[in-house]
């Protein structure tokens, strides 16, 4: 009997998808939100590389790499459907995706092993689940020879938001594989139709799958400054958090000299002609980078006019829009070709043919420092989430929900007072010196700058009504005395 090829999926997770503003923002991007099903897409695609439905594959529990402002979000998503990670591992910057996977590749051999990467972003859509498996599948065979193999989608349309690759098709003996001989820039719209009629063009879908030793010997011949400068703040890292799942920091200062640099221009698109060929292997599932509204709405469901919609929407000759409505009705009338997007502190209308440019907004909200560019009314928390309900001169009024057995850090303010009632479940509150026990329509006062701290010591979450009061009510008034999260 043959030994089992040993794999190890990668799964990058950065990225804030400002191209699905407003649902999408920086603090809580695209990844984690559940556009195409119940199910977000960070756990959709962690899900389709850990069970590729073979006997002869052995694969461990995903690695993960994201930010560290969303460490919380990763491990509560993996939670939710019961899946262990091997290792969180959290880029104190942004750095592009090749740092990325090289912190992936060193936490791989770590142990002495060679496993093959199974690479993929956390932010794509598939709709054919099976036959995504049988590719990766056959990828990972091929791989484990030590080959490079990139997926690549067959294009249906003179796409201009996407890398291509040009391959020689029937070069390989494998017909499921074809030989990768040039990766080319996102075209435009003339050239890209140029693409499309002359065939053996695919869609680079930034997926990627290699063994671990492959990756860092073409690393090492190609942008050795960046394994280099990678490896050195992976010898600096550090763990915290739960013992049996860590998040694992690589060194900060040392991480902050890292190059730049995408996985396609470092290593992939000199490949070619190298002693590091690469074959592409066609994917034909219902695959979609779902970067912009437009593509949403591609892939979703639609009514015999043409729309699709979630949430309280009410369209009356209303064609071809994607409407999405979260906390309040939405009605449209005798408008097509529309996105409508509602949160509760910001509304999206725009031209379905303008969705890639949504980024602008995005960006002018940057430059006028506005909050509703990275954070939602309702902020997630790595004990629960809170939602800003109401506010005005001197004070803010807050819905707090608290998890089962979690707790805010002791903590005080310097500007402002705080005003707690209990709403459902039961309080164990610190004020001071002393620990009270709060239940439902009981209510407790913090003085300005009195120490505190919230907990939930029950099964079933917590939900409280503050109301602050104060001359400043920033989120940065707070002075965190203890924490068991590493804020």
């Amino acid at each position: 009997m043959r030994d089992k090829v040993k794999v190890q999926p990668v799964i990058l997770c950065g990225g804030s998808g400002s191209r699905l503003w407003p649902l999408s923002r920086s603090g809580f991007p695209k990844q984690f939100l559940c556009l195409t099903g119940q199910e977000s897409l960070f756990q959709q695609a962690i899900k389709r590389v850990m069970d590729p439905d073979s006997e002869r594959l052995q694969v461990a529990r995903p690695v993960v790499v994201a930010g560290e402002e969303h460490r919380f979000l990763v491990l509560e998503q993996l939670r939710d459907v019961m899946l262990e990670p091997g290792n969180i591992l959290l880029e104190p910057f942004g750095r592009n995706t090749a740092p990325a996977l090289t912190l992936a590749a060193l936490a791989a051999i770590e142990g002495g092993e060679d496993p093959v990467l199974v690479v993929t972003p956390a932010d794509q859509g598939v709709q054919d689940t099976r036959g995504f498996k049988k590719t990766i599948r056959n990828a990972i065979y091929q791989a484990a020879k030590a080959g490079i193999v990139i997926l690549g989608i067959k294009p249906d349309r003179p796409g201009t938001g996407y890398g291509y690759i040009h391959t020689n098709s029937g070069a390989h003996s494998d017909e499921s594989l074809v030989v990768a001989e040039r990766f080319v820039e996102k075209p435009d719209a003339a050239t890209a139709q140029a693409y499309l009629n002359h065939g053996g063009y695919y869609w680079n879908a930034g997926i990627f799958v290699l063994k671990a030793s492959v990756w860092m010997d073409a690393l090492e011949a190609f942008r050795p400054d960046i394994l280099k400068a990678t490896t050195e703040a992976w010898s600096k890292r550090s763990k915290d958090g739960d013992p049996s799942v860590p998040f694992v920091r690589p060194g900060k200062a040392e991480f902050a000299s890292v190059p730049s640099e995408s996985i396609d221009y470092a290593v992939m698109e000199r490949c070619p002609g190298s002693k590091f060929p690469v074959n592409l292997a066609p994917l034909d599932v219902g695959w979609s980078d779902l970067g912009a509204w437009d593509a949403v709405w591609s892939v979703l469901k639609k009514d015999e006019n043409g729309n699709t919609q979630s949430g309280d929407v009410l369209a009356m000759d209303t064609h071809n829009s994607l409407v999405y409505s979260t906390s309040r009705l939405v009605s449209l009338l005798g408008v097509e070709n529309l996105i409508v997007v509602e949160t509760p502190d910001a509304v999206l209308v725009t031209n379905k043919s303008r969705s890639q440019d949504v980024k602008q907004i995005v960006n002018a909200l940057k430059h006028e420092e506005r909050e509703e560019r990275s954070l939602h009314r309702k902020v997630h928390r790595p004990w629960g989430w809170y939602d800003t309900i109401d506010g005005g001169e001197n004070f803010k009024v807050k819905r707090i929900q608290v998890n089962p057995g979690a707790s805010l850090s002791l903590q005080k303010h310097h500007h402002r007072a705080e005003h707690w009632v209990i709403v459902k479940g039961t309080a164990k509150i610190t004020r001071g010196e002393k620990t009270i026990v709060l239940n439902e329509n009981q209510s407790t006062y913090i003085p300005l700058g009195e120490t505190h701290r919230l907990e939930n010591p029950e099964k079933v979450p917590l939900d409280i009504i503050e109301v602050q009061s104060g001359k400043y009510l920033g989120e940065d008034d707070i002075v965190r005395l203890e924490d068991s999260y590493g804020r």
